[in-house]
């Protein structure tokens, strides 16, 4: 029986990552960048992006990546098919990485995945204490890392530095290619030392909320109870960090996130475990774009690429965060739209169709 949960959760996460992907779409390497004079709403929309994005529908999704391993063993007892489909994601990841967007999660996937496989099959507190252990290691190494010439000076829309990146990237549409690809590079280079343990420890937490059946019938009393402290705790410290305040804030700043985010994203599942309660006509959209989460991905990068390359290349050097948040509504809206339509015709998504023949 499929597992109705899931796929609710694979949409929400896919959808999620919308409001924190965005920002590097204007110009990769500041994020977002406020303008001289923020108004209002970007402090309250940073907060609430602290508080309950930042980090949480990535762990969502690497969570059930992990749990998604686990099931296909189940169902096909074979190692070598599912190093298959990482390859093929990995292929995808790195076309997706040098050709579009430097963001790409993919080729990260595929790598943290090929690890997770190596541990998924142990006993299940092992698994777990593999997994903490993995997160602690990247978390460390970003720590130690943060320490290398730390950006303390406030950057906005009208700083030198921040002019310059959006020059090399909207100069010309070569240009644009030639700074992700550089970009990309980099990206590359940070997945063994940083992005793959993370991810890994990361899925290695959903193969074992997966065997405990979390994703079924959610965290029991005491485990909500612990969950949710955590969440509170770790949240409630990253809020009270100020990175730019000192270089060992702005060190820790990034780890006690990942922690208040996987938190977090524990909380969602057994949240939306309770209400959808594995039901199919429960939630049916976002099963829907749980089941086609890879095509809503690469769909997101098309259209971020035409609207702030081609259409409205200056909206880097005019857009708050409202106005970001205003481009995702409309893109979320589009895509539900997008799945309820196809979904009347196709049983799976376009991209996930690709993936399934080249990795026969």
């Amino acid at each position: 029986m499929r597992n109705i949960n899931m796929d609710v959760l694979r949409g929400i996460a896919v959808l999620g990552l919308m409001f924190m992907n965005i920002y590097t779409f204007a110009v990769f390497e500041y994020d977002y960048t406020p303008s001289a004079t923020p108004p209002f709403s970007d402090s309250l929309i940073h907060t609430i992006n602290t508080v309950f994005i930042d980090g949480r529908f990535r762990s969502l999704f690497c969570l059930l990546f992990g749990a998604s391993l686990v099931i296909q063993w189940q169902l096909w007892q074979s190692v070598e098919k599912q190093h298959k489909r990482l390859k093929v994601l990995a292929c995808i990841g790195l076309a997706h990485g040098f050709l579009f967007w430097a963001g790409d999660i993919l080729f990260i996937y595929a790598c943290a995945g090929w690890l997770t496989l190596k541990f998924s099959q142990q006993y299940d507190e092992k698994i777990l204490r593999m997994g903490m252990l993995f997160l602690l290691l990247g978390a460390f190494i970003s720590f130690l890392l943060s320490f290398i010439e730390p950006e303390f000076s406030p950057v906005t829309r009208s700083s030198e530095s921040f002019l310059m990146a959006y020059d090399a990237a909207y100069s010309s549409y070569f240009a644009g290619f030639v700074s992700n690809f550089l970009i990309f590079i980099i990206m590359l280079i940070a997945v063994p030392l940083i992005t793959m343990w993370m991810a890994a420890g990361l899925m290695l937490v959903g193969v074992y909320l997966y065997k405990q059946g979390v994703f079924v019938k959610g965290l029991t009393h005491s485990q909500l109870k612990l969950i949710t402290a955590a969440a509170i705790s770790f949240t409630a410290l990253r809020l009270m960090i100020e990175p730019d305040q000192s270089v060992f804030m702005y060190a820790i700043a990034e780890p006690i996130n990942w922690l208040a985010a996987l938190a977090m994203a524990i909380c969602y599942c057994h949240i939306i475990v309770k209400i959808v309660k594995n039901s199919p006509s429960n939630w049916l959209l976002l099963q829907q774009a749980g089941r086609m989460s890879l095509t809503l991905y690469l769909m997101q990068t098309v259209i971020f690429i035409l609207f702030f390359k081609v259409a409205y290349p200056s909206a880097a050097l005019n857009f708050d965060r409202i106005d970001y948040w205003l481009v995702i509504a409309v893109v979320l809206v589009f895509q539900l739209f997008f799945c309820k339509v196809y979904s009347q015709y196709f049983t799976h998504g376009p991209c996930e169709l690709i993936w399934r023949k080249l990795s026969r």
